[in-house]
């Protein structure tokens, strides 16, 4: 009972990062971006936001955004973080998958429960390498936009990016240790039940019919 509520908890957090990380790429509202000071570039209506997919420029009265499509022109950072958030996204489905099938409530033909686990450790260990884009990603990009440009803060894509990656981390590691412990469980709860089978008591009660004869003697 512990070990599926177990795996229904790692199942559910490790969705809903990937869910995340799928909301931080396709958002743009990654950084918040300023030549001067914060105040000076609220007046000159230089406040920037930049993401994976587009810079937009930030004022009273307007918002306008254009699209960073220069893939050749573009830095190595944010091709790098593109890369890694669309592999991200893209694993979490066979992951998901995955991890459903192996759900102590869903069967599957004739399928034990060796079977099951090795689904959730794949599926694990696919949310552990969504996990790590997300959260290389997310590290990256300020460091690289700040380094191009003044940052000035984090926006909410980049959160959202580093909720997932937590998530998606923390999920990935239940079903994995979960899944890894209640295996050589299941093998020697099989071993013993063989023998068992093949050994069977040989405590058995002796016939009586030769005290009968004795009596009728």
């Amino acid at each position: 009972m512990a070990s599926a509520c177990l795996q229904l908890s790692g199942f559910f957090l490790s969705v809903l990062g990937w869910i995340c990380v799928i909301i931080s790429t396709s958002t743009s509202d990654w950084v918040i971006l300023c030549k001067y000071s914060m105040n000076t570039c609220r007046k000159m209506d230089e406040l920037e936001t930049k993401g994976l997919w587009e810079q937009c420029v930030i004022s009273t009265a307007l918002y306008h955004c254009y699209s960073l499509n220069q893939i050749l022109e573009l830095p190595v950072y944010i091709q790098t973080c593109r890369a890694l958030m669309i592999s991200a996204c893209i694993l979490g489905l066979p992951a998901a998958a995955l991890l459903l099938s192996s759900m102590p409530c869903i069967h599957l033909g004739e399928d034990s429960v060796n079977d099951k686990n090795k689904r959730s450790v794949i599926g694990g260990i696919l949310m552990l390498i969504v996990a790590m884009f997300s959260v290389v990603s997310t590290v990256w990009f300020p460091v690289g936009a700040h380094q191009e440009l003044r940052l000035m803060s984090f926006g909410f894509s980049l959160y959202s990016g580093w909720v997932g990656g937590a998530l998606s981390l923390l999920g990935g590691c239940i079903l994995t240790c979960c899944s890894i412990d209640s295996t050589p469980s299941y093998h020697q709860n099989n071993r013993y039940s063989y023998y068992s089978k093949q050994n069977p008591p040989t405590n058995q009660t002796p016939p009586t019919s030769n005290h009968a004869k004795t009596a009728q003697v």
